[in-house]
C-alpha cells in the first residue's frame, strides 16, 4: 500500500499499523478504560445532519479563518501531540513542514520530540505551545518565557490531564518512555524491523522542551509518570489566572467541556477555549466536543473563540463543527497515521485530502466562505 493509495482516515490508519509495533500503534490508537468516548467522538457527527442550499453560484470558495487572531487558510490545524519522534523520525518536523504548506496553525507539545525554536525555523505560520501545568511553578514560568523568545504565537493550556488517564492498551504492553516493555510488547517490536531500523538509525530520542528538568535516562521516568509526579493536581482557576496575565496574549484552555468553565476562562481573559475530551484518552464515558458544542457557543462565543477537536476524520465533520459555531476544529489522530505511515508525504496527503473535501462540500452545501456555515445548514436526529 502507498501514501497516494490512502484516500480516507481509514487508510491511513490500516497503513500506520502496518508499519508500526502494535505497542505503537496502540499508543496512538488507543482511549481510556472502554474506549467509549473515543467511539462517541466520531458517532457524535452521525446524529446530525447538512441541510444543502443550491443555485448560490459558487465558482470561488474561501475556506480561510481567523482564529484567537490567527489567520488560517483552512479552519482545519494540526492539535498539539505528544512523542512524535516515536511514530516517525522526522516528527515534529514533518508536522510543521506540511502545516506551513497548507497555510494552518500546528502545535508543538511540552512532551514534543523537537523543539519549539526547531519547529519555530520551520514554519512561518502560526504555531501554538501545549502546556502542562508543573507542581514547579518556577518551571513553568522559565517554559512560558522560552515559549515567548521563540515566537509562539498561542499558548494552549492542558487541562484536563492533572493525571494520567487509564489506558489499558498501553498497560498490556508495557509501553513507556524510555521503553519498559514487557515480553508481549518486544515480540511486537520483533516482527516490524523496518520501524525500528528507521527508529535507530536516526537521532537518539528526546523532549527538548523538558531536557534540563526531568531526567529521562537514569530515572527512567515513563509518561505516566511525569503525569502522576511532576503535573499539579491542585492547578486551580486562580493560577490559570495569573498564567494568563504572565503570558499577556493569545491564551485558550484545551480541555474544557462545561458552558461555566468556558464563561470562566472568558472572565479571567482566555481569548480561546479548546472543547475536547483528550480524544477520549483521559475520562472515559465523558461527552463529546461535538455534542457540547452549541451549548458551550451559545454561553461564550460571542466573547472568545470557541474551538472543538476529537472524533474529526472528515470535511463533512468540520462543517458541521462550523456551522454550529466553532472557529476552527483540531485534528490529532487524523494527522499522526498518516505521519506514522509515510512522514511528511503522509501528513501533507492528509491535509491535501481534507482541503479537497472541505472545499467540495462548501460547494455542495452553497456556501463561499465560512461565515455563511451556520445552525439553518442543520438539523439533529
Amino acid at each position: 500500500m502507498r501514501i497516494q493509495d490512502c484516500y480516507n482516515f481509514h487508510d491511513f490508519r490500516r497503513m500506520a499499523r502496518r508499519r508500526l509495533p502494535g505497542p505503537i500503534f496502540n499508543y496512538i490508537d488507543g482511549a481510556a478504560d472502554d474506549e467509549t468516548t473515543y467511539r462517541r467522538n466520531t458517532a457524535a457527527f452521525e446524529s446530525c445532519d447538512l441541510v444543502p442550499n443550491v443555485l448560490r453560484g459558487v465558482s470561488e470558495v474561501d475556506m480561510s479563518v481567523t482564529v484567537m487572531g490567527q489567520k488560517l487558510a483552512m479552519p482545519v490545524y494540526c492539535s498539539p501531540t505528544a512523542l512524535q519522534r516515536l511514530f516517525h523520525h522526522q516528527g515534529e518536523r514533518a508536522v510543521a513542514a506540511a502545516a506551513a504548506k497548507y497555510g494552518t496553525m500546528f502545535g508543538v507539545s511540552s512532551l514534543g520530540t523537537v523543539s519549539l525554536e526547531e519547529a519555530r525555523q520551520i514554519s512561518s505560520g502560526p504555531q501554538v505551545y501545549q502546556f502542562y501545568f508543573h507542581k514547579d511553578r518556577g518551571l513553568n514560568r522559565e517554559m512560558m518565557a522560552r515559549a515567548k523568545r521563540a515566537g509562539i504565537e498561542v499558548m494552549m493550556l492542558t487541562v484536563d490531564s492533572i493525571t494520567g488517564g487509564n489506558r489499558e492498551r498501553d498497560k498490556r504492553t508495557g509501553f513507556a518512555i524510555p521503553f519498559r516493555l514487557n515480553l508481549a510488547g518486544i515480540t511486537q517490536f520483533a516482527i516490524k524491523p523496518s520501524w525500528a531500523i528507521n527508529y535507530l538509525t536516526h537521532e537518539s530520542f528526546k523532549l527538548p522542551q523538558l531536557e534540563s528538568h526531568v531526567d529521562m535516562g537514569r530515572g527512567a521516568i515513563s509518561i505516566s509518570r511525569y503525569f502522576t509526579e511532576m503535573l499539579d493536581p491542585a492547578l486551580s482557576w486562580d493560577d490559570v489566572a495569573e498564567m494568563v496575565q504572565e503570558w499577556g496574549g493569545q491564551f485558550c484552555l484545551k480541555g474544557v467541556m462545561s458552558a461555566a468553565d468556558a464563561e470562566r476562562a472568558a472572565e479571567i481573559g482566555c481569548t480561546g477555549v479548546v472543547l475536547s475530551n483528550h480524544g477520549g484518552r483521559q475520562l472515559d464515558g465523558s461527552r463529546s466536543a461535538f455534542d457540547q458544542l452549541a451549548e458551550v457557543v451559545d454561553a461564550v462565543g460571542d466573547r472568545i473563540d470557541v474551538i472543538m477537536d476529537g472524533g474529526v476524520q472528515r470535511g463533512t465533520h468540520v462543517l458541521k463543527a462550523l456551522s454550529l459555531g466553532a472557529k476552527a476544529v483540531g485534528v490529532g489522530r487524523y494527522y499522526l497515521f498518516p505521519l506514522a505511515a509515510a512522514g511528511q508525504a503522509g501528513v501533507e496527503r492528509a491535509l491535501e485530502l481534507m482541503k479537497i473535501e472541505i472545499e467540495r462540500d462548501m460547494r455542495l452545501m452553497g456556501c463561499t466562505k465560512i461565515s455563511q456555515l451556520n445552525r439553518t445548514n442543520l438539523r439533529f436526529r
